[in-house]
């Protein structure tokens, strides 16, 4: 590796490609048009380059014309099969939005407070009287809300946004890969992004990941620009990228950082000076797009702002480093649901899981993410092998540092994070990895047309990645015995067929014939290597997905997935019993019926302590009673059980489904319907005897109702559309309000009801466990208590006589 320093974007020297003829023109692996329509994107890259390119377009009809046509050198299927795919991807995360419903009503619930006041709009508040935010800066939000402020509140409303930043996500992947390599390269990688489980998942789901992900992307594409010729712009760009997915997500936006800095201040193609400076403007850009939302409610008075969820003293600079911050790493989650200890680390530690350089292959994981990942391993080694002579700023070498570091910087940090951990998260692996699998592929391609030996060794790493990623596939969907058990089997032998083709074809066959084979074996290879990603896809789709922990694909052997639902730790601490004898249950209609035993399978009669008290729902019995559930009894944290109950709700897939899940991940009617783990999982069921009984003279107060934890709030609040007090946040475990401040509420005339039914979670460690047990208990002991259809209410207006 040289160390020249030129102030040209130099590509380095071209790479030859023997000439294909037009009758090739569907090559799956790389660009299959006549070599004359490829030399462009094979030459190095001047600094006349983007004039020539420009100028191409203007002639050609200008911008649009470009948009419509793709580029000059583009083969003429290119364009065409880009809007195919973008056309497909749209449907694919449109299809069937709405039987998700408010999917994720934590943050349903805040898009909804925010479509009615803009004070909410602006901090994330959970509802529209500004008791408390969400425990993560506001950004993600503000696409839902304004889109429930204009189209009114619907799922619709809710989740379109997500899935079209799920497709613009697809489009600016293929731009970022395509600049440096082959259309080809770009539709590859754009593919496989689209079809990555957990992407589809979460671009239909409204969590905060979706618009995280399409920022990710953004900024890398925005620092591969400014690679090319320096120009400072793109790097403010990439900055403010990073800033907006600070207020997305908070320092998970920042992970990536360091390497993308480093590339940056190695490869530029400017004075080492220049690059430190453009660097530090850079960094700048993005303080001020993330910093100064932060500053306005730091510098807010407490008093007339909103709580700040998730935190333990009303802090959001705490909320960043600790909960969302360093917490993540060491698991010392002051309020999280597993407490405030240091989660573990090393083979079996942590309540979230094992951790180790094989955590994102097990049962729970590999599912999600785990189809494309060795392969993108193997092509980021080969593509800087291939590129490691170019000089300093080999832009081809640049972006494979680039996208690569990003991937191991976050794989690594995923691999060995010992606080909470959820399968979702591993969508920040996506983008990185299907950019990997179509540049890698690409390069090696050509390479393996220049013939000789080194045309034999890239057929030879083409095959290794094909079969290893068969095998990969086949041992993925083998978790999954009884769904579509062909499936492994045609993805294995279709692999190993087409990885054959692939290393005979390099070694023996020439001419026409030889690339006919070639590609034959190259198109089996990349449908065998999708299959399963395919597949998994296309049953998330197929499956509603709601509450706060949800999966892609079916369910798997030793992990929690399936309908809809994951659990901390991904099953690997191992269910109660409860839930493991729930397996019984059918799935006829979407039910799934629990058993409804005594004692340590059905009610929970042990005491108030433990999962909601008889039944984890869908398909099972219930917890007994805080003996051999959770640590504590029940869920990490302990907190109290509502009332005995019959565990019967809905379930997803019934006989294969997660046991005792409801669709989205919920823990199904303990006692009372939905809102399992007091809500935690998943928000109530609403009747609508229920929901008319809180809206009744709502207007007179300033909180319809109030109840312990978010979903729980939610629930009724999304039900009503009147502002309902989410006592203690997401957990149940945040300090707000206190005893004191709940009480002058109460004699305010401020609150109507207090709604019992969401106090399964009791709180959690920390200031909020006796902040919102004592709240409850004063209000038992204080109020009478009103049953009014499958819920339990307090009215606050009146106190109990005698």
């Amino acid at each position: 590796m040289t160390t020249h320093d030129h102030g040209t974007r130099d590509a380095g020297p071209p790479l030859p490609q023997p000439p294909l003829p037009p009758a090739d023109p569907a090559v799956p692996m790389a660009s299959a048009a006549p070599a004359a329509s490829d030399a462009p994107t094979m030459a190095p890259a001047g600094p006349m380059a983007p004039a020539a390119s420009a100028a191409s377009a203007a002639s050609d009809g200008g911008r649009l014309a470009r948009v419509r046509r793709g580029r000059p050198d583009d083969p003429r299927w290119a364009r065409p099969a880009l809007w195919a795919l973008l056309a497909v991807t749209t449907v694919l995360y449109l299809w069937s939005l709405g039987a998700s419903g408010y999917a994720n009503q934590f943050y349903s619930a805040a898009a909804q407070a925010g479509s009615e006041s803009w004070k909410a709009f602006f901090f994330g508040s959970s509802d529209a009287a500004n008791s408390i935010t969400v425990d993560k800066p506001p950004a993600s939000l503000w696409p839902m809300a304004l889109s429930v402020r204009l189209f009114g509140l619907s799922s619709w409303a809710i989740l379109v946004p997500e899935a079209l930043m799920g497709v613009a996500t697809v489009g600016v992947l293929y731009v970022a890969v395509r600049r440096r390599f082959s259309a080809a390269a770009g539709l590859i990688a754009a593919a496989a992004l689209a079809v990555t489980p957990v992407a589809a998942l979460m671009f239909r789901f409204n969590n905060p990941d979706a618009l995280l992900c399409l920022l990710m992307v953004s900024a890398v594409y925005c620092v591969l620009r400014a690679l090319e010729d320096a120009r400072t712009k793109w790097l403010v760009l990439a900055g403010v990228c990073f800033g907006l997915g600070f207020l997305t997500k908070t320092l998970q936006a920042w992970l990536i950082l360091p390497p993308l800095a480093v590339v940056y201040a190695v490869c530029a193609p400017a004075k080492f000076g220049r690059r430190i400076g453009q660097l530090l403007l850079a960094g700048l850009a993005m303080v001020v797009s993330g910093g100064w939302w932060v500053a306005i409610v730091e510098l807010w008075p407490a008093s007339s702002r909103p709580y700040i969820g998730g935190s333990q003293h009303n802090s959001f600079l705490e909320l960043t480093f600790g909960y969302n911050g360093l917490g993540r790493i060491n698991g010392n989650e002051t309020g999280s649901v597993g407490g405030g200890g240091p989660g573990g680390g090393g083979r079996g530690g942590g309540r979230w899981g094992d951790t180790g350089i094989d955590r994102l292959f097990g049962s729970d994981m590999g599912g999600q993410i785990a189809w494309l990942l060795p392969a993108a391993f193997i092509l980021l080694a080969a593509g800087i092998w291939l590129t490691w002579r170019a000089r300093r700023t080999d832009t081809r070498r640049a972006a494979f540092l680039v996208w690569g570091g990003a991937l191991l910087m976050t794989f690594a940090t995923f691999s060995f994070m010992s606080g909470i951990f959820h399968q979702y998260y591993n969508i920040a692996l996506a983008p990185y990895t299907a950019a990997l699998v179509g540049m890698g592929a690409a390069l090696l391609w050509e390479r393996r047309n220049e013939g000789g030996r080194a045309g034999a060794a890239a057929s030879a790493v083409l095959a290794l990645t094909v079969a290893v990623t068969a095998y990969m596939s086949y041992v993925l969907l083998g978790r999954s015995p009884d769904w579509h058990p062909w499936l492994r089997w045609a993805v294995l032998i279709g692999g190993l067929a087409a990885a054959a083709g692939l290393l005979l074809t390099g070694l023996l066959a020439t001419g026409r014939l030889g690339r006919k084979a070639a590609l034959a074996a190259a198109g089996l290879g990349l449908a065998a290597g999708l299959a399963g990603p395919v597949a998994y896809t296309l049953n998330t789709v197929d499956t509603p997905k709601q509450g706060s922990i949800v999966t892609a694909g079916p369910s798997v052997a030793g992990g929690m997935g399936g309908p809809g639902g994951g659990f901390p730790g991904g099953g690997r601490m191992g269910g109660p019993p409860g839930m493991q004898n729930g397996r019984q249950g059918t799935g006829q209609q979407g039910q799934g019926q629990g058993q409804q035993g005594q004692g340590q399978q059905g009610q929970g009669q042990g005491g108030r302590q433990g999962t909601p008290g008889g039944g984890t729902g869908g398909t099972g019995g219930g917890q007994p009673g805080g003996q051999n559930g959770f640590p504590g009894g029940g869920f990490p944290g302990g907190g109290q059980s509502p009332r005995n109950g019959q565990g019967n709700a809905q379930g997803g897939q019934g006989q294969n489904g997660t046991p005792g899940m409801l669709p989205g991940g919920g823990m199904g009617e303990g006692g009372r319907r939905g809102g399992g783990m007091g809500g935690l999982l998943n928000g109530q069921q609403v009747d609508a005897e229920v929901a008319a009984k809180l809206k009744k003279n709502a207007d007179d107060y300033t909180w319809a109702a109030a109840a312990i934890g978010s979903q729980n709030a939610a629930s009724y609040q999304l039900a009503t559309q009147k502002p309902v007090m989410a006592i203690g946040g997401f957990n149940g475990s945040d300090p707000s309000p206190t005893l004191a401040q709940f009480k002058e509420y109460v004699k305010q005339g401020k609150i109507h009801y207090f709604i019992s039914s969401g106090t399964g979670m009791g709180g959690g460690p920390g200031g909020g466990q006796g902040t919102s047990s004592q709240i409850t208990s004063w209000i038992e002991s204080t109020y009478k208590k009103v049953t009014v259809g499958s819920a339990t209410l307090y009215d606050l207006t009146q106190k109990k006589t005698g």
